[in-house]
C-alpha cells in the first residue's frame, strides 16, 4: 500500500546508500581534461571542436561491477569522461559540464542530464549518468548552478533565497547552450539521429520547460524523475514523448500534476510507485527504494531505446 504523506521535509535528502557505488564507478572512468584550445567560445561554433568528445582515449577495463552493460547486467562497459566549458562570448562565462561517453558499445546518441539541487558533481548524479553511459549513450551533465549548488548541510530556511539566486532566465540560457552544443556535436554532425533529456527533481521541472521551448526541434524523448515546480500548463507544447516517474509519497512532485502532464502532453506516460518518496530512483534510502530504483532504471532504458534508437 502507498505510504501516507505526513509533511516530510521540503527538500530532497542526500542518500547514504549509493556512495560505495559511485566511488566504484569513478574508478572506472578516465577523465580527459580539455586542451587549452578546446574551450567552446560559442555554442553554435563547434564543428572544429568535435575532438572535445571524440578524442577521449579508450582505456581498457576488465573488472566487474554492479553497472549494467547492454547484454550483461554485471559486465562493465567502458566509459570515458571529459570536462567541458560550453558557450561564453568574450568576457562571458561559459557553462561547465562533463561528458560521459560509452567506448565499446557507443550508440552515437547524445543525452542531456539535468541534475537535482545538489548539482552536477554530486556522487548520486555522477552515478546515474555513468549507468546511462554504460548502455551506450553520450551523457552531458551541465553545472546548472554555476558552482553554487545547494549544500547538504545548509540551513533549510535559506533554500528559497538560494533558489532565487539562480535566475530562471540564466538557467534556461545555460540549458539552451548545452542543447545547441549537443545538436552541433551529435545530430548536425551526423553522429546521432536523435537526442534525449533526463531530469531529476529541480532538473525535472527544467526538463518540462526545456522541451516546451524546444517544440520538438532538438529532442526526441525525455524522462522526468519526480520533477519539482513543474508547470502542467506547458504540456500541450511538449512535442517529444516524456516518461514521468514519481512516488505517491513525494511532497515535491504531486501525482495530480504528473497525471495532468500525462493527459495533456502527446505521447506522455506516467509511472507512479506506491510508497516511494522523493529521490528514490537515484538516491534510494531503503531496500524497497533500491528495488523500485532498479525497475525505474529499466523503464528509462526501454523508453530511450524505443524513442531514440528503434
Amino acid at each position: 500500500m502507498a505510504a501516507a504523506v505526513t509533511a516530510p521535509p521540503s527538500l530532497p535528502r542526500a542518500s547514504p546508500r549509493r556512495g560505495h557505488r559511485a566511488a566504484a564507478f569513478s574508478s572506472l572512468v578516465r577523465w580527459a581534461a580539455l586542451a587549452p584550445g578546446a574551450r567552446l567560445s560559442s555554442p553554435s561554433v563547434t564543428r572544429h571542436r568535435r575532438s572535445s568528445w571524440e578524442d577521449v582515449a579508450p582505456p581498457r577495463c576488465r573488472g566487474r561491477t554492479e553497472v549494467a552493460s547492454v547484454d550483461d547486467d554485471e559486465a562493465c562497459e567502458l566509459v570515458s569522461g571529459a570536462d567541458l566549458v560550453i558557450g561564453g562570448d568574450g568576457d562571458g562565462e561559459g557553462v561547465r559540464a562533463y561528458l560521459l561517453k560509452a567506448v565499446k558499445n557507443n550508440n552515437g546518441t547524445g543525452v542531456l542530464l539535468l541534475s537535482d539541487v545538489f548539482g552536477f558533481e554530486d556522487s548520486a548524479t555522477r552515478d546515474f549518468a555513468y549507468r546511462v553511459a554504460c548502455h551506450g549513450y553520450n551523457v552531458l551533465v551541465p553545472d546548472l548552478f554555476r558552482g553554487s549548488p545547494w549544500k547538504k548541510a545548509a540551513d533549510r530556511d535559506g533554500f528559497d533565497a538560494w533558489l532565487a539566486s539562480h535566475a530562471t532566465e540564466r538557467v534556461s540560457g545555460d540549458i539552451d547552450a548545452c542543447t545547441n552544443w549537443l545538436v552541433d556535436e551529435f545530430t548536425a554532425a551526423g553522429v546521432s539521429r536523435k537526442l534525449g533529456v533526463i531530469g531529476f527533481c529541480y532538473g525535472g521541472g527544467r526538463l518540462v520547460e526545456t522541451l516546451a521551448r524546444d517544440g520538438g526541434a532538438s529532442y526526441s524523448a525525455g524522462v522526468c524523475f519526480y520533477g519539482s515546480r513543474m508547470d502542467a500548463s506547458l504540456a500541450p507544447r511538449l512535442a517529444a514523448p516524456v516518461l514521468f516517474v514519481c512516488g505517491d509519497g513525494d511532497p515535491l512532485c504531486a501525482v495530480e500534476t504528473v497525471r495532468e502532464l500525462e493527459a495533456r502532453a502527446r505521447g506522455a506516460k506516467s509511472v507512479v510507485y506506491a510508497g516511494r518518496g522523493h529521490g528514490f530512483a537515484h538516491r534510494p534510502q531503503s531496500l524497497e527504494d533500491d528495488g523500485d530504483a532498479e525497475d525505474a532504471f529499466a523503464l528509462l532504458r526501454g523508453w530511450l531505446h524505443d524513442h531514440l534508437l528503434a
